[in-house]
């Protein structure tokens, strides 16, 4: 469990990959689903739980044998056959359906939403549990494969390579393959009366299969607004490393949506989020951002949230300085400005749940990043952000291993970056950003 979402997740064991076979009718929202589920156990086991909410489980198995379980509040608790020791592989596989909805949560409804004609999942942090039974645990990652039907003149996109496409009476099967590992707010589907125009994203060393999926009558706008995605990839890959994906799936909805939403290899959008004027261009930096930090390099504890966040606020200062507009400098000293106004209430290292999703979580950590970039220099710098996205590619973190990274890369021997960073992470006192010098 994590500290944030106590309810959340079974420490006692781990998913190494999920399968998902669902079959949805957008019409009535009915989702009928397979979920085989590659377990290791961390400890010997006489049972495992798996969340999921609001849907009816219909039969388990594990390795092949009818199991006894229990599904109240939430988890799943599924009885073994025979207790298991620790390090042994399981498969659970659990039959279930229902009508599919966002959970409450106290940061808002979570997880599968019908729009007007389709469906968003916005699972972050305790959403996945709508749609399909797991380990709901940001320091999981697994392995998916993921096949939806649905109803012709529908086009679902998930995490991954499209792998497979079947047309068959009444229905569409949408099959998608994403070997990388992932956490399970970050698995994804998307429904909608959408059109799909590739983009050219990377280099021909490195190509990025890029996708814009959006309703025929928004392609326009998003085109235009989605211009820069080539040259913000390029921007990111100087600044973080390669990216870490084989694709970048950006889908908009037909629906106006409060925020733009990352998922692992995508994000989504909302039909305001794309004016054709390129009004949200910092937004669209944001949630490619995310793809190397919050999704190849992730949490394993959602207290960290700002190695997420303010990652990618500063990445949208990077940005906006590649791109002949406002410096990262000028954008900090106005971000700090403006947090220098009360209330100083946050510890930006450890919010809690209720502050999580704070903005100033997001600003101060960005201010951190500036902070350490002015401290140790432009070229130690950007050394530390390529080699965090290259040792944790794929893997998780917590601000301990940032900090220590830090210290290696400059091979500081004395305690001025621990005390760069318990000022801006520790305290609820807004430091001053230090001297502009080798990392102006």
């Amino acid at each position: 469990m994590t500290s944030y979402a106590p309810g959340s997740g079974d420490e006692t064991w781990s998913a190494e990959s999920y399968d998902l076979e669902l079959a949805y009718r957008v019409a009535t929202n009915r989702l009928d689903g397979t979920a085989t589920v590659t377990a290791v156990a961390a400890t010997r086991l006489r049972s495992l739980q798996l969340d999921l909410v609001g849907l009816r489980v219909e039969k388990v198995r594990v390795d092949g044998a009818r199991a006894r379980s229990r599904h109240t509040a939430g988890k799943l608790t599924v009885t073994l056959p025979e207790p298991v020791e620790a390090g042994a592989r399981l498969v659970v596989r659990v039959d279930y359906s229902g009508t599919p909805a966002p959970r409450q949560s106290p940061w808002g409804e979570l997880g599968w939403e019908e729009l007007d004609d389709g469906v968003i999942v916005a699972a972050q942090p305790t959403g996945a549990p709508t749609w399909f039974p797991c380990n709901d645990r940001p320091a999981d990652k697994a392995s998916y494969r993921i096949s939806v039907s649905a109803e012709h003149g529908y086009t679902v996109v998930c995490n991954g390579e499209l792998t497979d496409r079947r047309t068959t009476a009444g229905k569409v099967t949408w099959t998608y393959v994403q070997p990388e590992p992932t956490s399970t707010y970050l698995a994804t589907v998307q429904i909608g009366r959408y059109e799909t125009v590739p983009v050219a994203l990377g280099t021909e060393a490195a190509p990025v299969a890029g996708l814009i999926v959006a309703p025929p009558e928004l392609h326009d706008r998003a085109a235009h607004d989605f211009a820069p995605l080539d040259r913000m990839v390029g921007c990111f890959v100087d600044a973080f490393g390669p990216y870490p994906f084989p694709g970048y799936t950006v889908v908009v909805t037909a629906d106006e949506l409060e925020i733009p939403l990352e998922a692992q290899g995508a994000a989504v959008f909302g039909a305001n989020h794309v004016d054709g004027r390129s009004g949200t261009e910092r937004l669209i930096a944001h949630e490619l951002a995310h793809q190397w930090f919050g999704n190849s390099v992730g949490l394993a504890d959602w207290r960290d949230i700002w190695l997420n966040e303010g990652f990618a606020c500063y990445a949208e200062w990077l940005w906006s300085e590649h791109d002949g507009g406002t410096t990262a400098h000028a954008h900090a000293q106005r971000t700090r400005l403006r947090l220098a106004l009360p209330p100083h209430d946050i510890v930006v290292g450890d919010p809690g749940p209720d502050a999580m999703f704070d903005d100033r979580v997001y600003k101060r950590g960005a201010l951190t990043l500036h902070a350490l970039r002015l401290t140790i220099g432009d070229d130690a710098f950007f050394t530390v952000l390529r080699e965090w996205t290259a040792r944790h590619r794929h893997g998780v973190v917590s601000t301990d291993d940032f900090v220590e990274l830090c210290d290696e890369v400059t091979d500081t021997t004395d305690d001025s970056l621990a005390l760069l960073f318990a000022g801006w992470l520790d305290q609820t006192a807004l430091p001053t950003l230090p001297r502009r010098g080798a990392g102006g």
